[in-house]
């Protein structure tokens, strides 16, 4: 892949899907900003991988810290070629019973966030015709009933995707990845009782072809095939279910 030398900014790198995306990148030669609320595991990653990680901890919906993280990243490698947006935040529940102030904060991060990260980073993207990467779900493409304020937010990304797509093209391409599910920390994170985790795990599964959950190592090649412009510098605009069938 030719990412080798190429600086990108992985939101919400520090465990899950996030973790598994910037090892990807560093094991392709990408050097990594990585981007989370929790510095100790960002830092683990910078031991582990050295001077090819840098490490910005912040929450992304801060006033600022997009503007941090492009200045982190150019200051460290003197460069922006990629960013991936995957920080999200997930809180399911029906509609008579869910907090409704939790659809703004899911808007904020999973929707307001890329927005702001994107256009801060919008200069070094286009001098570089560099690319982003937007971590969506397959909940902004199905019904998602007991998960709508989710859903909604995940279809607005897609949106933003594909309009951003042809906005910026042709100096910088912008897709996004929609995943099924995948075995990661945040189902421990989503506000449903034990009964109810239970329960959405085996719709999940019954519900998906492969029967079984992804693993964060698949997201992570996808997102490394986007980027690398040999493979992808014609693919732009383009929302990729990589869902073990879920979507079929």
């Amino acid at each position: 892949m030719a990412l080798t030398g190429r600086a990108v900014v992985v939101t919400g790198a520090a465990t899950g899907i996030g973790r598994g995306i910037a090892e990807s990148l560093l094991k392709a030669g990408a050097a990594v900003t990585a981007v989370g609320r929790r510095e100790e595991p960002l830092r683990d990653l910078a031991d582990r991988h050295g001077e090819a990680v840098t490490v910005v901890a912040a929450d992304i919906c801060a006033p600022g810290a997009p503007e941090r993280v492009v200045a982190a990243t150019t200051g460290a490698f003197g460069r922006l070629d990629a960013v991936v947006n995957n920080a999200g935040l997930a809180r399911f529940g029906r509609l008579e019973t869910i907090d409704p102030a939790l659809f703004d904060a899911m808007f904020a991060v999973n929707v307001r966030a890329p927005a702001d990260l994107i256009r801060c980073a919008l200069p070094h993207l286009r001098a570089r015709r560099g690319a982003v990467v937007n971590i969506s779900s397959v909940g902004g493409a199905l019904s998602m009933p007991g998960r709508s304020f989710y859903g909604a937010t995940k279809a607005a990304l897609n949106s933003l995707t594909r309009s951003l797509a042809r906005e910026l093209a042709p100096d910088v391409r912008v897709n996004a990845i929609m995943p099924g599910p995948v075995r990661t920390p945040m189902w421990s994170e989503t506000g449903l009782d034990e009964a109810g985790m239970r329960h959405l795990r085996d719709d999940l599964l019954s519900a998906t072809p492969m029967g079984r959950f992804g693993d964060e190592a698949e997201i992570g090649g996808w997102v490394c095939s986007l980027l690398d412009p040999e493979l992808s510098g014609w693919v732009t605009g383009a929302l990729i279910p990589v869902d073990g069938g879920r979507t079929a």
